[in-house]
């Protein structure tokens, strides 16, 4: 292993996977082991389960699973080496330096440097005379100096070559320049600055890093192209991952945070003391973010847009935290302005009285659904009220079903039973259409991990047997050696259980106890995830031997029927081999 194996199973004995994951789940015992919703899908039923016995996590619903340092590195958005390193510092030990392979680690260091130089390259512009043009447009947007410098803003000067040079002289290599996404590579071969005449938001993550810029052109500008021009994914960087200003508002998010559209919204925002509010970024929003809301707060304010994409913006967001335990609530801001604008010219106090006004989503869709009907003819009002139907409908609490059908009913003088019976018309054929889908999932399982192993459709008899020989091995280490004299990697059928049969077999005959964290390096988190099934998979723990041996012969016979089934490309003497091989195998059943 890269790190010395002594040092991996310090580190994981002084972080057990339980005191790990409870900041981030509340947990319940189910048994010997713990059960809580996942933080990696949304969801209402718990399906992630943690196996205190081998310090091991799975979830049963999106199929991701490992050790304590898989869940960190999940859960933190960080690569394996990283995830040892910070779990290695909260338990005080400390890692040689020698010894493992950390150059994509020191990559990483090397571009969270750069990142932090080409902050202050640009921050230290903007203060200067020649900034002058930039300080100018932030200060008349309504930013204090003090607001400025707390969110690090910048400035790019309008020169292909001015960050180049600097960070040159910082000793930089231009591959890192290139690697942090702060500098191109044209055609010709030639380098240059990827942000000219612009104004800088550094992208700072909740640890405090400067991990990405969005550069905003100047309103006059007509040779900028694109009005935002951001970084683009890279090493230390994923735009579906991050918030823009998490970094300040994690601190102060205790009832709520206030999601919105831009960063300026959000800068403004905080200016006038609203330090909860956070934006994506220049992404829709996604599933990533909704968990890294989901462990802060227990209420998320969507203030987005009032127009037809604002609206789309909002059922979208409403879809994806539907499953997170956040309550939803809706801003729609009067005027189609956005909350920079309304906040400048009506004030923190009719702003906060905006937010506590804040409809529930359903109120929300409620509202925007009935843009574009007349309502005081009978044909409007029916098309309404279907709408209306399907949003109260898609409501699970009963209690909210009835306020609203109430309503509906008392606005527009309709019957109270005729609308309650449309509603229920919709949810029963919706739970319908849901028993279907749980069928097909029954019989077509979602998670059935053939991203892992594309040739479990084609043979699927023995990809189970290979499984259950992995399982039971990493389970019954001591019966390697009789094992691997019938069985051996290119035994396998499938190339992926080979890969990982031989990573078994190697650490067992290395002398080694094949604990998951001897894996973590080898494999990608879906590959490991799968792995982590297979250790605690039950279906080698009873007859154990019986059940190896019965596996066995699965293979064995499986591969010798795959070579007859090819038997016109056989010479005679293999054709023969062939068949004797399978009259010793039905010898041996």
């Amino acid at each position: 292993m890269a790190i010395p194996e002594e040092i991996i199973n310090e580190i994981k004995y002084k972080n057990d996977i339980e005191t790990a994951v409870s900041p981030y789940v509340s947990l319940k015992r189910r048994g010997k082991n713990l059960v809580g919703l996942c933080p990696f899908h949304g969801e209402k039923t718990p399906s992630f389960t943690i196996y205190p016995e081998n310090g091991s996590f799975y979830c049963f619903g999106c199929g991701v699973g490992g050790d304590v340092f898989t869940f960190t590195k999940l859960i933190e958005s960080l690569d394996y080496i990283e995830a040892v390193k910070l779990l290695a510092e909260r338990s005080g030990i400390s890692i040689p330096e020698s010894g493992y392979d950390d150059s994509y680690s020191k990559l990483k260091d090397n571009i969270y440097e750069i990142n932090r130089e080409t902050a202050k390259f640009f921050h230290e512009y903007l203060m200067s005379p020649d900034g002058k043009w930039a300080l100018d447009y932030l200060k008349g947007r309504g930013l204090s100096l003090s607001t400025i410098k707390h969110f690090g803003l910048g400035a790019a000067p309008n020169s292909w070559d001015s960050l180049i040079n600097h960070l040159k002289s910082k000793g930089f290599s231009i591959s890192d320049m290139l690697a942090a996404n702060v500098i191109g590579k044209s055609q010709r071969g030639t380098y240059y600055d990827r942000f000219r005449n612009r104004v800088m938001f550094p992208i700072i993550n909740i640890r405090g890093k400067v991990i990405a810029f969005s550069g905003r052109a100047m309103p006059d500008d007509d040779k900028a192209g694109a009005k935002y021009v951001n970084t683009a994914d890279t090493p230390v960087y994923k735009k579906s991952e991050n918030l823009f200003g998490m970094n300040f508002a994690k601190n102060s998010c205790d009832e709520r945070i206030i999601l919105v559209e831009g960063n300026m919204d959000v800068i403004s925002l905080h200016q006038a003391g609203f330090t909860n509010t956070v934006a994506a970024l220049g992404t829709s929003f996604t599933n990533e973010q909704a968990n890294i809301i989901s462990r802060y707060t227990k209420e998320i304010v969507l203030m987005l847009d009032a127009d037809a994409a604002g609206q789309k913006a909002v059922k979208r967001a409403g879809e994806i935290l539907k499953n997170t335990g956040l309550e939803v609530r809706v801003v729609v801001v009067p005027d189609g302005k956005d909350p920079d604008e309304y906040i400048k010219k009506n004030g923190k106090e009719r702003f906060d009285a905006l937010l506590n006004g804040a409809v529930s989503e359903i109120e929300y869709k409620l509202l925007t659904a009935v843009s574009g009907i007349d309502t005081d003819s009978d044909d409007g009002k029916v098309q309404y009220l279907s709408r209306a139907a399907q949003i109260i409908a898609e409501s699970n609490d009963i209690i909210t079903r009835d306020l609203y059908i109430g309503k509906m009913s008392e606005k527009y003088g309709i019957s109270r039973t005729a609308f309650n019976a449309k509603v229920e018309e919709i949810r029963k054929k919706k739970a319908k259409a849901n028993r279907k889908k749980e069928i097909n999932n029954i019989i077509h399982p979602k998670f059935d991990n053939s991203d892992v192993n594309p040739e479990r459709r084609k043979y699927p008899s023995a990809v189970v047997a290979e499984e259950t020989v992995i399982s039971v091995l990493l389970s019954h280490p001591d019966f390697f050696e009789q094992t691997y004299e019938k069985l051996k990697p290119e035994d396998m059928i499938t190339a992926f259980n080979s890969r990982i049969y031989s990573l078994v077999c190697n650490c067992i005959n290395e002398g080694n106890n094949p604990e998951l964290s001897y894996f973590g390096e080898s494999l990608n988190t879906a590959e490991f995830s799968f792995l982590t099934s297979l250790f605690n998979s039950e279906s080698g723990r009873k007859n154990s031997l019986t059940v190896l041996n019965d596996s066995i012969k699965v293979i064995l016979d499986e591969k010798t029927r795959i070579k007859m089934l090819d038997s016109a490309n056989l010479s005679n003497d293999d054709w023969a081999k062939c068949m004797n091989d399978l009259i010793e195998n039905k010898k041996r059943g």
